[in-house]
């Protein structure tokens, strides 16, 4: 993991640090000490998680994670590094992964840090499950989904869906004018999909490649993906590179 630390005093980012070191397995790319800083460095860096003080000149971590959010499926996750238990409860409000109440203990830290690995690795094999890499699930793949919803059944056969949205603890399927829901994660339909027929574009969408009508660059590394009844997708850096992959003749 490529961690950057944030905080407006010293100590407090070379406590962080010590931690990280030990850890052995985090790599620490920048650090920061206000929140124009925090944003420069993750422009820069490009990390995988934030040590995010609340309190610091200027704009706030709360500030900080707004624009954070704002990046989608590129944004690090964020641990809060707060004196103040009022800003930690905050802190689960507004999105954050976990936060650390100063003064915390190394193991509290370890703790924290611990579940940074499960939900960035969880991350990471969504990424290569929507690329169609081998998946732990030796079940064949689905030609037909079955949606109960409000008492009607319907088999839904696959090559009807043009996308797949996420939506918490549903996805929704469209079907042109059509939309069935399902209650599952995105993540263990795409395990069912064919991967040559779904591409997994972001995070909270698959779509269906023969669905697609054009895919054009737009910025810092993503593409608009334009679908054949005119709606229009973002298809996110991290995930087109894992496409690129298995989609490449080189291999």
């Amino acid at each position: 993991m490529r961690a950057l630390i944030v905080d407006d005093e010293a100590p407090a980012r070379a406590k962080v640090r010590r931690l990280l070191d030990a850890a052995g397995d985090v790599e620490v790319v920048d650090e920061a000490a206000t929140g124009r800083e925090a944003l420069a460095a993750i422009n820069r860096s490009r990390p995988d998680l934030v040590f995010l003080d609340v309190q610091m000149p200027g704009i706030d971590g709360f500030g900080v994670l707004g624009e954070i959010d704002a990046r989608g499926d590129d944004a690090p996750y964020v641990i809060f590094v707060t004196a103040n238990e009022q800003h930690a409860i905050r802190a689960f409000e507004v999105g954050a992964a976990d936060y650390l109440l100063k003064p915390f203990t190394p193991e509290r830290f370890a703790r924290a840090l611990d579940r940074a690995r499960d939900r960035i690795g969880a991350r990471g094999a969504a990424v290569r499950a929507g690329a169609g890499e081998p998946r732990p699930d030796s079940r064949p793949f689905l030609r037909r989904i079955l949606v109960i919803d409000q008492g009607r059944a319907v088999f839904l056969a696959v090559d009807r869906i043009d996308r797949v949205e996420s939506d918490r603890n549903y996805v929704e399927l469209v079907c042109g004018a059509q939309r069935h829901r399902l209650r599952a994660t995105i993540a263990a339909v795409a395990e069912r999909l064919d991967p040559a027929q779904f591409l997994r574009v972001n995070r909270s969408t698959l779509v269906r490649l023969d669905a697609v009508a054009s895919m054009h660059e737009w910025s810092h590394g993503d593409y608009k993906v334009v679908m054949r009844d005119g709606s229009e997708l973002i298809w996110s850096r991290r995930y087109r590179a894992a496409a690129e992959r298995e989609f490449s003749v080189d291999g």
